[in-house]
């Protein structure tokens, strides 16, 4: 008798109004307090202009650092270029962590209404996925990286990637040599100087192999050419075996060598520019139909794509893309740019009907945050700092340019992380 009687309370549908917490489902506390109703408050004005503010900030920032690569007059001082590297690397390892796996466990975690439902209640989803998310994107760099390895086969030689965006210390962006006593010999020979280095197997090719994902230190980014390179005692051939850095040949993909190193990176700025845009999408989509959280959220928003735009930008500018394929960086850039605009106008069309919190939308938000989350945190990692400061063995050495390019590393983290209180 007793028995038939649990058995009929626990059909009793819900009354928020009346909650016995002994007896009350915890899923049903859990997805009441956790579901909003749509709270879209019109001001359509203000949002449209946050769309096109939101795509000017975001292609600005992305297209500067590339258009300084493949523009000699607008090329930037060394420091200002490691400020947008290593400040953009704080903010993508801060949005994985902040913007996108803490949001993961609101959305489909243990504690939400999601992850007590039937069949999201086995397992904490969010890690899992993002665990899931980091070794397939693993399987996938190495594996392009081996291809490019076996295809490539060659000896090796030097090319500086930071005097392609940087102004170096005595020389102009015309091509004219100047003294300056203000700095030692050490930079003016860093920045005109291109020494050829011989290596084929061991540690010096696996030197090589790394520092074609790092760009921007003090020794020259080894590449592979297609013919064996000349002694170093030969000054004469220089210019056969070393990549001419003014004209550009490094950038617009004019050496069988420039080939290579497009292959080698190419793969892990994908991986990255895809994490972003599936983040992209979610932050238009939830600015568009937002309530009184507008105002606070809309200029969150425009620093927060600009950042990002600002370390995409940086590492993009650094690839040396083929001739063939000239029109993909500035694809990259619009891409970017557009995709936050375009999800907050879907998100203007569904501003009525649309609820972030609903059940669906938060499976799918919290899905994409996790695979989102771990891209981005093999992509910040592994990728930005790993190869850059502790598998780089061409890292710069002067003291002071490494505490900056710290500086800027945890100056991105904190700030993206602060701005993960309001968006």
């Amino acid at each position: 008798m007793s028995s038939a009687v649990d058995t009929a309370s626990a059909y009793v549908p819900f009354n928020p109004h009346r909650v016995d917490l002994d007896t009350a489902d915890p899923k049903a506390v859990v997805c009441y307090l956790n579901r909003s109703p749509n709270d879209y408050n019109g001001r359509v004005g203000l949002r449209i202009s946050a769309l096109f503010v939101i795509l000017a900030t975001s292609s600005m920032t992305t297209l500067f650092p590339v258009l300084a690569t493949r523009i000699p007059r607008l090329r930037i001082p060394r420091y200002v270029y490691l400020f947008a590297r290593y400040f953009g690397a704080g903010v993508i390892i801060a949005t994985a962590f902040i913007h996108l796996l803490d949001p993961a466990y609101e959305e489909i975690g243990p504690a939400s209404c999601v992850g007590m439902s039937k069949g999201w209640d086995s397992y904490s989803w969010p890690p899992a996925i993002a665990m899931t998310a980091v070794m397939l994107i693993f399987l996938l760099d190495f594996g392009a990286e081996w291809y490019v390895e076996q295809k490539y086969e060659c000896d090796q030689a030097d090319v500086s990637v930071e005097k392609v965006i940087t102004t170096c210390p005595g020389h102009s962006t015309d091509g004219a040599n100047s003294t300056d006593e203000g700095h030692s010999s050490e930079s003016h020979e860093d920045c005109h100087n291109s020494p050829i280095k011989q290596s084929t197997t061991g540690h010096d090719a696996h030197a090589g192999h790394q520092f074609l994902h790092s760009g921007d230190q003090d020794a020259q980014t080894p590449v592979a050419l297609p013919t064996a390179a000349s002694p170093t005692n030969s000054s004469h051939d220089h210019s056969k075996d070393t990549i001419d850095i003014e004209s550009h040949a490094f950038l617009t993909g004019d050496s069988p060598a420039s080939e290579r190193i497009f292959r080698e990176q190419i793969a892990a700025f994908l991986i990255l520019e895809f994490g972003v845009l599936f983040h992209s999408v979610i932050i238009g989509l939830n600015l568009g139909v937002v309530g009184e959280e507008f105002s606070n959220l809309y200029p969150v928003v425009v620093f927060h794509q600009a950042f990002e735009g600002l370390g995409i930008g940086a590492r993009l500018s650094s690839i040396p893309f083929p001739k063939r394929l000239g029109w993909m960086p500035w694809a990259f850039c619009i891409a970017y740019g557009l995709t936050t605009p375009i999800a907050l106008a879907i998100g203007l069309g569904l501003a009525t009907t649309y609820e972030s919190t609903g059940f669906t939308a938060s499976i799918v938000s919290g899905v994409l945050d996790s695979i989102s989350a771990g891209i981005l945190l093999y992509t910040g990692l592994v990728e930005l700092l790993a190869r850059d400061f502790l598998f780089n063995p061409n890292r710069t050495r002067d003291r002071t340019r490494i505490i900056f390019m710290l500086a800027c590393l945890f100056a991105g983290c904190l700030v993206m992380a602060l701005l993960g209180k309001w968006a």
